[in-house]
């Protein structure tokens, strides 16, 4: 049976090792590759992403059902706009091509085609809020409240934002000729 985040952050809690390494195994890349978006910097994302978990250990959260992952984002996002205020870096898709694991997935899910090319094009031309909340909400599987917790908005924000963003990548395709089903 696939035990829950929040159980596991518990049972982690209590001394758990193998839940820690479980929720890390789970969380750990993808948190990773979102941070990186920030700084730029695979290693120092790799330092954030850890102390993100660190953070949730000290801080001991007391979670609701579908509230680790949200969390656990909005504790990495925090420490990385801090880290970010003090390089002046944005949020970006093109780091995701730096770790070679991930690199290998993102060219096969994002630059398989000349259609996927021209789509990573465009989501690197649109606003950063915009392009965030797309990643969270479509490669994290984010709902919209999840998102918002991450970003600081509501549910109703990060839906504009979605809409805003999916129109703006839109508007960027069709002007070089590709038409995608992004409704």
């Amino acid at each position: 049976m696939n035990e829950s985040d929040e159980k596991l952050f518990e049972r982690s809690l209590q001394g758990d090792d193998r839940s820690l390494r479980t929720l890390m195994e789970r969380h750990g890349d993808a948190l990773l590759l979102y941070l990186n978006g920030y700084v730029r910097d695979l290693v120092a994302a790799e330092d954030l992403m850890i102390e993100s978990f660190s953070r949730m250990y000290v801080k001991r959260p007391l979670l609701r059902a579908g509230g680790f992952k949200p969390y656990l984002y909005k504790v990495g996002r925090n420490l990385a706009l801090h880290r970010a205020q003090e390089h002046a870096r944005v949020f970006s898709l093109d780091d995701l091509e730096l770790d070679p694991e991930a690199g290998e997935l993102v060219e096969e899910v994002l630059l398989a085609t000349e259609q996927s090319r021209a789509l990573y094009s465009c989501l690197d031309r649109i606003p950063d809020e915009y392009r965030e909340a797309l990643f969270l909400v479509y490669i994290e599987e984010m709902s919209y409240d999840e998102a918002g917790a991450v970003m600081r908005k509501t549910r109703k924000q990060i839906d504009n934002l979605v809409q805003r963003g999916k129109r703006a990548a839109r508007e960027l395709l069709e002007a070089e000729g590709v038409r995608l089903g992004i409704g």
